[in-house]
C-alpha cells in the first residue's frame, strides 16, 4: 500500500502548477473587495466582455492571492517539503493580520469573490495544517471563522435566490467549520446541503440553474462542485446528489434533452471538478483528470484531507484520477 500510495503521490505532484523555489512575497492584502457583476441579461447568461475585463482587473489580486496559497498547499501535500508549506502559512498568517477581505464589499459580486476565495483558503489550509505553529493556527484559524461569520451572516439575511451562490457559501461555511472544529458551521453547512438536494428534480436538475439560459449546462456542473465536496467533508450520501451529478454527467455527454427544455443551445462545459470528488467520495474509478482548482484547495488529484473517501478505494490507487 505505501509503494503504490508513493507512486500516486508522485503522479499528483507533476499535475501541480510549478512555484518558484523560493517563497515569493504575497500579493498587498486586500481590505475592501471592488467587483462588478458583467451579465447583460435577466437570465445572467449573456457576458459583457468589458464589464468581465474589469471585473477581472479589480479582483486579480484577491485571485493571485488565493492561487499561491492553493500551490504551495498542494505542493507540500504532494512532496512534504517544509518550504512549500512554510509558504502557504506565511501568505496566510499575513493576510489573516491584517484582518484582509473583512472591510467593505462593492457589489453583491464582491460577496461571491469573497466566499469563493475563503472555500479555497480554508481548503488550502487542511492541506498545511498540521505543519503550521500555534501562533500560524490561532491567527490563521481566527481570520478564517470571521470570514465564514460574516459569510454566514450575509447569506442568512440576503433575499436573493439560493441557487450556486448559496452552494457555495455552504462549502466556505463547511470548510472553515472542519479546519476550526466549529460545530456551528458544520451544522450550517448541513442545513445548506439538505436544502439544495430538496431542491433537486426527480430527474436531477436544479431548477434555478435551468432559468440558466445558455449556461444552464455550465451553472449545473458549477454547482455540483460545492454540493459534491461538503458531501465528502461532511461524509453524507444522498440519492438527490446521486440524481444530479449524473443528469449533469449526461448533460455533458450529450446536451440534446437540456436543449430541449430550455429552448436555447448550450455552452460546452470540459471542466468537471465535482465528477473527480464524486467518484473519490463514492470509491468509483474517475473517468476524468482532475485539475487544477483554486476555489477547491488547488490539486484535486490530491485527496484533501477534509474529505472522507472509503478504505477501499484508498487502498487501490494506482495513479492520478
Amino acid at each position: 500500500m505505501k509503494i503504490v500510495y508513493l507512486v500516486y503521490t508522485v503522479l499528483c505532484f507533476l499535475t501541480v502548477p510549478a512555484l518558484a523555489a523560493t517563497c515569493e512575497p504575497a500579493p498587498a492584502a486586500v481590505i475592501d473587495i471592488d467587483a462588478n457583476s458583467y451579465y447583460t441579461d435577466t437570465n445572467h447568461s449573456v457576458i459583457d466582455p468589458a464589464r468581465r475585463a474589469q471585473n477581472l482587473a479589480s479582483t486579480e489580486p484577491v485571485e493571485q492571492f488565493l492561487a499561491g496559497v492553493a500551490r504551495s498547499a498542494s505542493r507540500y501535500q504532494a512532496s512534504g517539503r517544509a518550504p512549500d508549506a512554510a509558504c502557504a502559512l506565511t501568505w496566510l498568517e499575513g493576510w489573516a493580520g491584517q484582518r484582509a477581505m473583512l472591510g467593505k464589499m462593492s457589489s453583491e459580486q464582491a460577496y461571491f469573490v469573497r466566499k469563493w476565495t475563503l472555500a479555497g483558503l480554508a481548503l488550502s489550509y487542511a492541506r498545511v495544517q498540521a505543519a503550521a505553529t500555534p501562533a500560524q493556527k490561532t491567527a490563521i484559524a481566527a481570520w478564517l471563522a470571521t470570514l465564514a461569520e460574516a459569510t454566514l451572516v450575509h447569506a442568512d439575511t440576503r433575499k436573493g435566490k439560493r441557487n450556486n451562490h448559496y452552494y457555495w457559501e455552504g462549502l466556505a461555511v463547511t470548510a472553515v467549520g472542519a479546519v476550526t472544529h466549529k460545530e456551528r458551521f458544520l451544522a450550517w453547512g448541513r442545513r445548506v446541503f439538505d436544502h439544495a438536494m430538496a431542491q433537486v428534480a426527480p430527474d436531477g436538475s436544479l431548477p434555478e440553474e435551468m432559468a440558466r439560459g445558455v449556461k444552464a449546462l455550465h451553472y449545473h456542473a458549477f454547482a455540483a462542485a460545492p454540493l459534491t465536496m461538503i458531501a465528502s467533508i461532511l461524509d453524507l450520501r444522498a440519492p438527490a446528489l446521486d440524481r444530479l451529478v449524473q443528469f449533469t454527467l449526461a448533460a455533458v455527454r450529450d446536451p440534446s434533452a437540456l436543449v430541449r427544455a430550455t429552448g436555447v443551445p448550450q455552452e460546452p462545459v470540459d471542466d468537471l471538478p465535482f465528477a473527480v470528488i464524486y467518484a473519490r467520495h463514492m470509491g468509483q474509478p474517475a473517468s476524468l483528470r482532475a485539475r487544477f482548482q483554486a476555489r477547491l484547495g488547488g490539486d484535486l488529484a490530491l485527496p484533501n484531507p477534509l474529505e472522507h473517501w472509503p478504505a477501499s478505494a484508498q487502498t487501490n490507487l494506482t495513479g492520478t484520477p
